[in-house]
């Protein structure tokens, strides 16, 4: 067997004031932010009652996306909804397509399904989510495609303001991911596309749900 050696990761600076929770003000700010913008906005202690707050909102056999989320991952929801056996899950569907051959109906599993999980990097708060994507996959469905939006978000990703949200993505979001893409796929990422949320019009179709402790990045 040959060895090679693994590419040395080419790690950019974090700005580690945005790993810090915020307080409890700031959290229920932005919740009743939130909620004024047309958003379902709900607060929890920890990740165990967010991944429990979620699935509560989840009809058995309803058809699941996720983008790569580490929010999903740490919570442990991932793997509830890919290998629990109780949603019918768009990731593992895909994986086993053929990106040559089934690319148009890989596109349309992606941009629609039932329920759509994710993330944010930032929320203000005066109620303005941020997201950021290199391919931009999961920004249609949270956008407009999806039914239904269920998202998580940390306390460290609630910031004062939508310029701060920014900086947040750009010197804490994306080196970290950048980081994590190198070592799992040994190219880096980027911030191709930008989403911010200023409200949601259909009412009871998105829920954020906001914890008290850090989960993600």
């Amino acid at each position: 067997m040959i060895m090679t050696e693994r590419p040395t990761i080419e790690r950019l600076p974090i700005n580690d004031e945005f790993a810090r929770p915020a307080d409890s003000a700031a959290i229920q700010r932005a919740a009743e932010a939130l909620r004024t913008h047309g958003f379902d906005a709900q607060i929890v202690g920890d990740g165990e009652a967010a991944r429990e707050l979620l699935l509560s909102l989840i009809a058995d056999g309803a058809e699941v996306g996720e983008g790569a989320s580490k929010t999903m991952d740490q919570i442990g929801v991932t793997e509830i909804i890919e290998k629990g056996g109780h949603y019918d899950a768009i990731r593992p569907r895909t994986r086993s397509m053929d990106r040559a051959t089934q690319m148009r109906e890989i596109r349309k599993l992606v941009a629609a399904p039932d329920v759509q999980l994710g993330s944010v990097e930032a929320v203000t708060e005066d109620g303005q989510l941020v997201l950021a994507s290199a391919s931009g996959s999961q920004l249609g469905p949270i956008s407009s495609g999806a039914g239904r939006v269920i998202l998580v978000v940390g306390s460290q990703k609630v910031v004062p303001d939508l310029e701060t949200a920014f900086r947040r993505v750009e010197e804490y979001s994306y080196p970290m991911v950048d980081a994590m893409a190198q070592e799992a796929y040994g190219r880096h990422s980027a911030i191709n596309k930008l989403l911010v949320l200023n409200g949601e019009p259909v009412h009871g179709r998105s829920t954020v749900i906001l914890v008290r402790e850090p989960v993600g990045v």
